[in-house]
C-alpha cells in the first residue's frame, strides 16, 4: 500500500528553492512493517557503521564504509573501524539533507523494542517529528535508513533513534573524527550534543559543513524531538548512497 494521511496515496511535492515543481515523491509503506513512537538524539562519531560489517547484515550487501577522505569506498569490508585503529569510516554523504521544506532524507542508528528479532540493517522508516514546544519542526517528516543497530533491549520501554548529522557529538568513540580528519576534538563541540550554532559548523572539515548546517536550518536547531514512525520502502536515492537495501526491496 502507499503511505497516506487518511488516504491511500501519500505524495510529497518536491519543489526546488526557486519554486519549480519537480516529480512528486511517493512513499510506500511496508505491509506489516514496524510502526510506533520513539525518542531521537543525534551523533556523528565518524566510525564505520555497524551495518557495514558483512556479519551484521545477513544476506544483504553491507552499508558502504569509506577511507579517511570520506568519499573513497573501502573495498575491504572487514577493515577495522577508524575509531579503534582501523582505516574505515562513515562516508560523508551518509548524513541528513532536505528534499523540500517538509521532507528530509537521512540515516540513523536505531534500537527497536518491537522488531521481533529482525535484522533491521538497511530498513527505512518515515519519521514525523513531534516537538514539546511550538516549533517549525513539528509535523515535518524525515525518511531515514538504518545504518547502525543495537540489539533489542527487553527492559527498554521505547524505541531509540540516533540521527547521523556531522557536528552533533562524537559520543563514546572520541578518536574517530580526530583520526579521520586530523582535527582537534575541541572543534567538534560537546562530546554529547556537538556544536552549539551554525558558525561552529565551519570549524569542521569543509566536507561536513552542509550536513552540520542541516541541523540548524531544516531542523531549525531543535534538539532531540520525539517521533512517530512507520516502516517504508527505501527510496533508490538512499540505497544508492548506502549501497544496502533490505531483503525483498
Amino acid at each position: 500500500m502507499k503511505l497516506a494521511v487518511a488516504s491511500i496515496l501519500f505524495l510529497i511535492p518536491y519543489a526546488l528553492s526557486f519554486g519549480v515543481l519537480q516529480d512528486d515523491i511517493v512513499i510506500e509503506e511496508v505491509a506489516g512493517g514496524l510502526t510506533g513512537t520513539g525518542t531521537t538524539s543525534r551523533y556523528w562519531d565518524c566510525c564505520k557503521p555497524t551495518c557495514s560489517w558483512p556479519g551484521h547484515v545477513n544476506q544483504k550487501a553491507p552499508v558502504r564504509a569509506c577511507k579517511a577522505d570520506g568519499v573513497t569506498v573501502m573495498s575491504d569490508k572487514e577493515n577495522q573501524s577508524g575509531c579503534v585503529g582501523g582505516q574505515s569510516y562513515i562516508c560523508t554523504n551518509q548524513d541528513g539533507y532536505a528534499k523540500n521544506d517538509t521532507l528530509a532524507y537521512g540515516f540513523v542508528a536505531a534500537k527497536f523494542i518491537n522488531s521481533g528479532g529482525r535484522n533491521m540493517c538497511c530498513s527505512c522508516v518515515l519519521f514525523t517529528f513531534h516537538t514539546q514546544w511550538p516549533s517549525k519542526l513539528n509535523g515535518k517528516k524525515m525518511l531515514v535508513q538504518v545504518t547502525n543497530t543495537g540489539e533489542d533491549d527487553p527492559h527498554a520501554d521505547h524505541n531509540e533513534f540516533d540521527i547521523a548529522m556531522p557536528g552533533s557529538g562524537v559520543g563514546y568513540y572520541t578518536k574517530g573524527c580526530s583520526s579521520q580528519w586530523n582535527s582537534d576534538l575541541s572543534n567538534w563541540g560537546d562530546q554529547y550534543g556537538g556544536v552549539h550554532d551554525e558558525k561552529d559548523c565551519y570549524k569542521l572539515p569543509k566536507q561536513l559543513w552542509k550536513g552540520c548546517l542541516f541541523r540548524f536550518q531544516w531542523m531549525v536547531g531543535y534538539s532531540n524531538p520525539d517521533v512517530s514512525f512507520v516502516e517504508v520502502q527505501c527510496p533508490k536515492e538512499l540505497i544508492n548512497i548506502s549501497g544496502c537495501s533490505a531483503v525483498g526491496y
